[in-house]
């Protein structure tokens, strides 16, 4: 069977790694020029806490060892699904069995004036924040603590604030919105973060609008007042990429719309990722991503499996701030068919909400309390009844969690690894298998590759099961966490 990937970013590779030793001819296309990067780690390049070697997912001679064939530097311009056939951008042609677009999505540029050149490509001193190459030139001209803009107070956006503060650079936030992160914060927790973060380095115009780019002034906001700035970071969201599907005719809402079995409109089309559209999809996160490769890799290699979507926490990558958040954020203490609990600590950093159903944890923010947000975040995953001591939850004593837990307490179906799906039966698995190091166990199962939070419990799971096996010694286990 002939599997084409086109797209060779978070979703594309991960599918392609699915796929490994499974027989088919896997022909995968990857417009830039360097192998597949794991994006959510990309402000810690900002940031410099990691190089941009750090986050690749593939080594160079990834595809030549698992007999792939990658095509770097290359865009599909069109596709055929009447004759099966993708045209290249050096003009070749591959056929395929089966066609997969991880086409990803593309930074929205807000219509501010002065941002575009006429020919659409940014303004000097624009940088749209979204790959390894935006990286490269952000921390090229984020020198001499020149002060820095960032438009956009959403996930990426902070990421990428805290990072150039880091730096020390002086970053001011523009966001349009009263208060941060209004996807995955009430506005009572966009608050409290924008108070932790002040003190990091960064101030916040917030409810405002950049209306004028001026090119080596700043940002001027529809109140008339101007935000300095030799470089603007734009990351303001994204818009899914769906040329090449709407140019072939494929349905198209937004992206390209798949069913539970991840099929487009046309036969032996495939969506998966920031590109696809799917009832129970959130866009621009990985892990409905790589739940998406896994079931259609299974698809494609025969077995019966159905996508009915992703339950997400988003966590807030990034040094020395704690935020999880995750289901119904934005249901209010006064609802009648919910219970909502919520604690505020606002100048200590805190702010911990809480939705519960039928005594089912359904949504929750936890900004400052890591303890609390592994409790919450097991319960969420596995849809147990909540502890019926709220307050104790709310504080992070209902039961134990974070780094206190006990490896060999910990059921096997406890989730270690939210963004690869990796329970702690299966990592256990892995060691019995052979993969006897830290460096093993996540080569082996993918845990801790994805936004890295897991990392420490890895450690201390591989740790527990060193010291159960008189083989291995705990210090050469090779733990490090990033």
């Amino acid at each position: 069977m002939r599997i084409t990937i086109i797209g060779y970013g978070m979703a594309g590779a991960r599918l392609a790694d699915n796929l490994r030793g499974s027989g088919a001819s896997i022909t995968v296309i990857g417009a830039e020029k360097h192998p597949a990067y794991n994006r959510i780690l990309l402000s810690n390049v900002v940031a410099g806490s990691m190089t941009p070697d750090d986050v690749l997912l593939h080594s160079p001679e990834w595809a030549r060892d698992n007999g792939i064939a990658l095509r770097l530097g290359v865009a599909a311009t069109s596709i055929h699904p009447a004759d099966h056939s993708v045209v290249l951008s050096d003009g070749s042609t591959v056929d395929y069995d089966a066609l997969v677009l991880a086409t990803g999505s593309n930074p929205w540029i807000p219509p501010t004036d002065g941002l575009l050149e006429p020919d659409g490509r940014p303004a000097q001193g624009v940088v749209a924040f979204r790959n390894l190459e935006d990286c490269h030139q952000i921390v090229g001209m984020a020198k001499d603590f020149a002060p820095v803009a960032v438009l956009g107070g959403g996930l990426l956006g902070l990421e990428a604030a805290r990072g150039l503060a880091g730096r020390g650079c002086p970053v001011t936030v523009v966001h349009p919105v009263g208060h941060l992160m209004e996807r995955q914060l009430d506005p009572a927790g966009g608050h409290v973060l924008a108070r932790v973060l002040r003190p990091k380095g960064i101030e916040f115009r917030l409810g405002q609008l950049a209306t004028k780019y001026l090119p080596g002034k700043g940002l001027l906001l529809d109140d008339g007042s101007m935000v300095a700035a030799d470089l603007v970071v734009v990351s303001a969201g994204a818009r899914p990429e769906t040329a090449l599907a709407e140019a072939a005719g494929l349905a198209v809402d937004r992206g390209v719309v798949v069913d539970d079995r991840l099929r487009a409109s046309a036969p032996d089309v495939y969506a998966i990722g920031d590109c696809a559209t799917h009832p129970g999809t959130v866009g621009g996160l990985v892990q409905p991503a790589w739940d998406q490769a896994a079931v259609l890799a299974r698809l494609l290699t025969g077995a019966d499996a159905r996508y009915r979507g992703t339950p997400v926490v988003t966590r807030l990558k990034t040094r020395d701030v704690d935020l999880a958040s995750m289901g119904e954020v934005h249901v209010e203490p006064h609802t009648s068919d919910a219970e909502v609990v919520r604690l505020e600590d606002p100048s200590r950093g805190r702010y911990t909400k809480i939705v519960l159903r039928d005594d089912r944890v359904t949504g929750a923010i936890v900004l400052g309390a890591p303890d609390v947000a592994a409790a919450v975040t097991q319960l969420h995953d596995r849809g147990t009844p909540a502890p019926a001591d709220r307050m104790a939850l709310l504080l992070g004593r209902a039961m134990p969690s974070g780094g206190e837990v006990d490896p060999a307490t910990l059921p096997a179906s406890t989730l270690i690894c939210r963004c690869n799906t990796v329970d702690k039966g299966r990592l256990v698995g892995a060691w019995r298998a052979g993969a006897r190091s830290f460096d093993a166990l996540v080569s082996t199962t993918m845990a801790g590759t994805g936004c890295g939070g897991c990392r420490d419990t890895v450690c201390a799971l591989s740790r527990w099961l060193a010291e159960q096996d008189p083989v291995t010694e705990p210090e050469k286990l090779g733990c490090h966490t990033t």
